[in-house]
């Protein structure tokens, strides 16, 4: 079966790994001419974390994005399973208390326990939530290690190449261009994210942390080499051109609230992108004829992806599936 995949971000990619096997040919074009040069999967934080994801969202991100945790260290390198850390300023200690309402999967902690699973932290928060079982990656690797991967299995990867699905000449094509697909599924909405990368050599973290906000509640993820990922802003709107300086404040006033010793890093990188989301933000997969249209992950995209994908090679195996919404 000659398959086609468009669009080679975590999507895409998570989706020609799982057709694979049922491909005697397997191209994906990417319009970018290189990885994640227009995917929001490269702004992505890259946390494996469907229990604390659960406080906001659906039951079915929780039990689809456990599956993530095991599939993303079966198919690439640089799964940190440390958990993850959840705390409050003392005046949000509230936040705290209905974040543990909303969810699952955590143990309780003193202000002791917290400065002994992140030293960083010593003395600056008397409570948090940890959540063991939960992990995180960098993503920009994950996508680079899924498309060597797929590579070096005879996939041809074509970077440069705008191609309209309905055009291909291919068995089955998939469209998982996210919010590019906006004119064949009106239903897509844009959610603006924003993030900050930050060095500094006098800050070690062991795994992500959230820190909770009645606002908006924001997160610090390490990353190699003394950097670390700050997001991530939830804006409903489809410009992708911007951050605005409120966000940057309350970014960096995250990352100063966790350690003062932020207010020295070094700012490296700030990103920009639309995330595409349906009204349920959960992500779906339509047939229209030969193409199968895949998209809404949403802020869920290393952590559906893997589901996500399985349930497009799920519709290749039965084309009587019309659709399906998790």
């Amino acid at each position: 079966m000659k398959i086609a995949v468009v669009g080679a971000g975590v999507a895409g990619l998570c989706c020609a790994t799982e057709l694979l096997a049922q491909a005697s040919e397997l191209t994906i074009y990417e319009r970018a001419d290189r990885l994640g040069a227009a995917a929001c999967s490269w702004f992505a934080g890259g946390m494996l974390a469907p229990w604390c994801e659960r406080e906001n969202a659906e039951e079915a991100v929780l039990l689809r994005g456990q599956l993530a945790l095991k599939w993303w260290a079966e198919h690439t390198q640089g799964v940190v399973k440390n958990g993850s850390l959840v705390v409050a300023q003392r005046r949000d200690k509230n936040e705290l208390s209905r974040f543990s309402q909303r969810t699952s999967g955590y143990q309780w902690q003193d202000a002791e326990a917290v400065a002994t699973l992140e030293p960083e932290l010593a003395e600056r928060f008397s409570q948090g939530l940890y959540f063991p079982e939960e992990a995180h990656l960098n993503p920009r690797l994950a996508i680079q290690r899924l498309a060597e991967n797929l590579q070096q299995k005879g996939v041809t990867l074509q970077l440069g190449c705008e191609v309209a699905p309905e055009e291909l000449e291919a068995d089955v094509v998939v469209d998982c261009r996210g919010y590019a697909a906006r004119d064949n599924w009106h239903e897509l909405r844009g959610v603006k994210g924003e993030m900050l990368i930050l060095h500094s050599d006098e800050i070690q973290l062991q795994r992500p942390v959230r820190l909770l906000h009645p606002r908006i509640p924001l997160y610090v993820v390490p990353r190699s080499d003394g950097h670390f990922m700050v997001g991530a802003t939830m804006i409903e709107t489809s410009d992708r051109e911007r951050i605005s300086a409120r966000s940057m404040l309350e970014l960096l006033g995250a990352a100063y609230a966790l350690s003062p010793a932020f207010a020295e890093a070094e700012i490296v990188e700030i990103g920009v992108d639309v995330r595409p989301a349906f009204n349920n933000n959960l992500p779906r997969v339509k047939r229209e004829g030969k193409v199968l249209r895949a998209n809404g992950l949403y802020r869920h995209g290393f952590l559906l992806g893997p589901s996500l994908a399985q349930a497009v090679a799920s519709a290749v195996r039965q084309p009587q599936l019309a659709m399906e919404e998790f």
